[in-house]
């Protein structure tokens, strides 16, 4: 059925056309969007690098650190995982490269007796999770795209409390860094106790960086100033999370749009090659029924040839003598 396979192929290029159209419009609003949330992230990071330098500073000054979200448990019973994911899907590996490297960690510690909590950000690490029965703590949803500082101050008062509480002695945060647009990788690192790159419990004896006087005391700066730390490193990360996930879904997209030019130049071909079976097979046809004609021709005139009766023809002179008078030579 040449007919029927051509119409099958042209209905499977349509629909890849139809396709690459959709791919391609997501390809160029994915574009757009990393760009806008690699400048958010760039704009956000003086704001963190100038907090964590003024907190080097009060402890270089004589600043007390003994702070619950500086403390570390003697004992780790129980820690909470903070993985960062999208809200939608079509990204590559993005989500679940992300939410398997946290949960390799959450089942590491759990060999080792240590239990936990989830916090999930993105309907996707909350989907994972759920279906395969872990306990969800706190889940957010709708800010993985474009997530403002007052969602992650929200999300870092919950997760102090259960630090400050003593409910988890340990809070690991999963996200993906962005570090190009070429070039994402996730992490997976300690959000509390807060060690802001190590220079809090050692700033005291390496010495104050420059000469500050606090009001109304060193101290009391200090404890307002880290829960602010902790609500700008986790925006941060939030930041390198959309700009990655928009990044990652850049990728997929113009892979799916390539990999759909490549599937219609495949079955343009196989459409040709039916429709020129098609076309061989209807003038092998036409050529048989013309031979077959002629064939049929031949045998009706075989037959007419042979019902006719004979007829006997005679020499002409044996004919004229039969009809010449007698006597006559």
């Amino acid at each position: 059925m040449p007919g029927a396979q051509e119409r099958i192929l042209r209905r499977r290029i349509n629909s890849v056309k139809a396709t690459k159209k959709i791919t391609r419009a997501m390809e160029l609003i994915a574009a757009s969007r990393v760009v806008r949330a690699q400048q958010r992230a760039n704009a956000a990071r003086p704001y963190a690098r100038q907090i964590t330098k003024v907190i080097e500073d009060l402890a270089a000054g004589g600043a007390s650190v003994d702070h619950p979200l500086l403390r570390e448990a003697e004992s780790v019973q129980r820690v909470a995982y903070v993985v960062l994911s999208s809200d939608r899907g079509l990204a590559g590996a993005y989500n679940s490269s992300v939410i398997r490297a946290a949960e390799r960690e959450l089942q590491a510690n759990q060999l080792e007796g240590i239990d936990y909590e989830l916090i999930t950000i993105g309907r996707k690490a909350e989907g994972y999770f759920k279906f395969r029965n872990y306990r969800i703590a706190a889940a957010y949803d709708g800010i993985s795209d474009k997530p403002t500082y007052e969602d992650a101050r929200v999300i870092a008062e919950q997760i102090t409390a259960m630090f400050e509480r003593g409910e988890v002695h340990k809070v690991i945060l999963a996200y993906t860094e962005f570090i190009s647009l070429a070039s994402q990788k996730v992490a997976v690192r300690t959000f509390l106790p807060l060690a802001p790159e190590g220079t809090i419990s050692e700033a005291g004896s390496a010495g104050a960086l420059a000469a500050y006087e606090f009001e109304p005391s060193p101290e009391a700066v200090l404890t307002d100033l880290l829960p602010r730390y902790v609500e700008a490193r986790l925006f941060a990360a939030l930041l390198d999370a959309a700009a990655s996930e928009h990044a990652n879904r850049q990728r997929a997209m113009k892979s799916a749009t390539d990999n759909a030019d490549d599937m219609i130049i495949k079955l343009s071909r196989q459409l040709n090659r039916a429709r020129q079976d098609a076309i061989t097979t209807e003038i092998m046809e036409i050529v048989a029924g013309a031979e077959g004609l002629k064939e049929d021709q031949g045998d009706e005139e075989d037959l007419l040839l042979d019902r006719l009766e004979p007829i006997h023809l005679f020499p002409r002179h044996e004919e004229d003598q039969r009809h010449s008078p007698p006597g006559h030579v």
